[in-house]
């Protein structure tokens, strides 16, 4: 390959990596934590709101109907699950803002205006949008020009490798060039990790700019009528054949074992009802399918009637797709690691973080790159382009880790001071810590902010643990200790070792690395 070809390549590789680099940095590790979003929420839940008293969901149905008979149009039933007690959602026609219906625990009728969504789901939205100040589809159409650049990055990243691919595969030279150290562990985790990039990118491009696309197609292919209508005639809801004749609910017992007759395996655990007490009540189920890819994060789909339990549409539920959908969801699947179980989520967890020291590293290299090398003992100021980089990629990345471990630890202390109204609050810890990290890495400079925020880091993960620990030894304290979860207090210890390890390192670099780095440590000021 001639070598101008290789350097415009390579070039492309560089700047679509650092352009892209920041964000993919917090969607990876944020998307790693969304792997256990359930073990995640339930630590998150006090034990006394998942051990309330429950007269049965046919019970809280009827209660909810008979009081809010607005929501009979439409209205999700949620199954107890990852802590949570049963609960109905919905909202009123006109209205911006829902409600929620769940047992209190002295099992009385609760309403009250819908609570956010959990930490798992938090943490979720971080992963989709980097947390921008705008709504989901905004955030996640930035995301998907962001994973557009990343698919031009890692193709380019591939030609640029290829030449050397078979030589410097296996090599981790480790030793005094760290430049060296750092490019042999940034390419082999990108290839090795190819296929599970390339998913990545591509799905994540589907997935935030699939309205665009749908609008091409409106315009250029169909037109506006033939799209309607070929848009109604494809989705579940067109199986629905509204009959206004009233007629009751089938008890849900019966109905989730109709369907499971029907669908072997599934396990519903989330239930969106429509038309309830009408002959033509129809109910859209979302539900686990241990056996197969299914095609969203949270299981798969079907629809069946909630008067008699048939089912109306199967092209969303795993094993009962047609060869197009079953393709689609496979797709789907292998974005949100729905399959495989707990052996896939956890080979996910580490793809996650590994991708996130890719473009941690990458950042790291066009800094080392662009270093000017000292001469003749004479001392060399770096260029501020590579300064500020440098600070940039701590600050943002450190700040992510500290950010989304510190708003995980404040959970239990915001729900005992705040009930179940978190959504702001987790907002505000998240954006506190990770603002400030990036302004005091840029106020401190890379050497010193970067030892500085990984401790930050490792007392932030470290408080997760700690929290547990207070609610077993100071029950007053309004935290607790949950036996189910202490899997995730185990992995926050861990992961706060890591961190101080990493802060002991790094600090060693500051003092006994190359004088004329970006990451040594400032020269002082000369007297007056």
């Amino acid at each position: 390959m001639r070598a101008d070809t290789l350097r415009t390549y390579k070039t492309v590789h560089t700047w679509t990596g650092i352009v892209a680099g920041l964000a993919l940095f917090i969607a990876f590790y944020a998307g790693a934590l969304t792997m256990f979003k359930g073990p995640l929420d339930r630590w998150a839940t006090p034990p006394a709101v998942a051990a309330a008293p429950s007269p049965g969901a046919d019970e809280l149905i009827a209660q909810t109907l008979a009081a809010r008979p607005d929501a009979r149009a439409d209205f999700t039933l949620h199954r107890a699950r990852h802590g949570a007690p049963e609960r109905i959602e919905w909202k009123a026609r006109g209205e911006e803002s829902g409600w929620r219906a769940s047992f209190a625990p002295d099992g009385t009728l609760r309403i009250a205006p819908d609570a956010p969504a959990g930490l798992g789901q938090f943490i979720d939205v971080v992963h989709r949008t980097v947390a921008l100040p705008v709504d989901l589809e905004t955030g996640t159409l930035v995301m998907a020009i962001v994973s557009a650049l990343y698919a031009l990055a890692i193709v380019s990243g591939v030609v640029v490798l290829w030449p050397t691919l078979v030589k410097d595969f296996f090599a981790l030279r480790v030793g005094r060039n760290l430049k060296r150290m750092w490019l042999d562990a940034h390419n082999v985790i990108g290839i090795v990790s190819l296929p599970f990039h390339l998913v990545m990118a591509l799905s994540a491009v589907v997935f935030g700019m699939h309205d665009l696309i749908y609008d091409a197609q409106k315009a250029a292919v169909y037109g506006e009528p033939r799209f309607e209508q070929i848009w109604k005639a494809s989705g579940p809801f067109s199986a629905i054949r509204p009959d206004p004749a009233p007629a009751a609910l089938l008890p849900l017992p019966a109905l989730e074992a109709r369907v499971r007759a029907q669908a072997e395996g599934f396990v519903p655990h989330t239930l969106r009802f429509r038309g309830a007490g009408t002959a033509g009540a129809a109910v859209w189920i979302a539900g686990d399918m241990p056996c197969c890819m299914t095609r969203q994060a949270q299981g798969s789909f079907v629809l069946a009637s909630a008067v008699d339990g048939r089912l109306l549409h199967t092209e969303y539920l795993a094993g009962q797709q047609s060869g197009w959908m079953a393709s689609v969801s496979a797709f789907f699947a292998l974005h949100f690691g729905a399959y495989g179980g707990g052996t896939v989520r956890w080979g996910y967890f580490f793809l996650g973080l590994a991708g996130a020291f890719l473009f941690y590293s990458g950042n790291l290299l066009w800094v080392e790159s662009r270093r000017r090398a000292e001469r003749g003992g004479v001392p060399v100021e770096q260029r501020r382009s590579s300064r500020w980089m440098a600070a940039g990629t701590v600050g943002v990345s450190l700040g992510c880790m500290a950010a989304l471990s510190l708003t995980v630890a404040a959970e239990k202390w915001l729900w005992a001071w705040q009930g179940e109204v978190l959504a702001p609050w987790r907002e505000q810890v998240y954006h506190a810590v990770f603002l400030g990290s990036v302004a005091w890495a840029l106020l401190r400079g890379a050497s010193r902010g970067a030892v500085e925020l990984l401790w930050l880091a490792a007392a932030a993960t470290l408080a997760v643990p700690l929290t547990s620990i207070a609610g077993w030894l100071l029950p007053s304290s309004g935290s607790w200790l949950r036996a189910d979860t202490l899997g995730v207090d185990a992995i926050a210890l861990l992961g706060a070792g890591a961190f101080a390890w990493m802060a002991l390192r790094t600090a060693r670099r500051m003092r006994e690395g190359p004088a004329d780095s970006v990451w040594a440590a400032p020269a002082p000021r000369p007297a007056g």
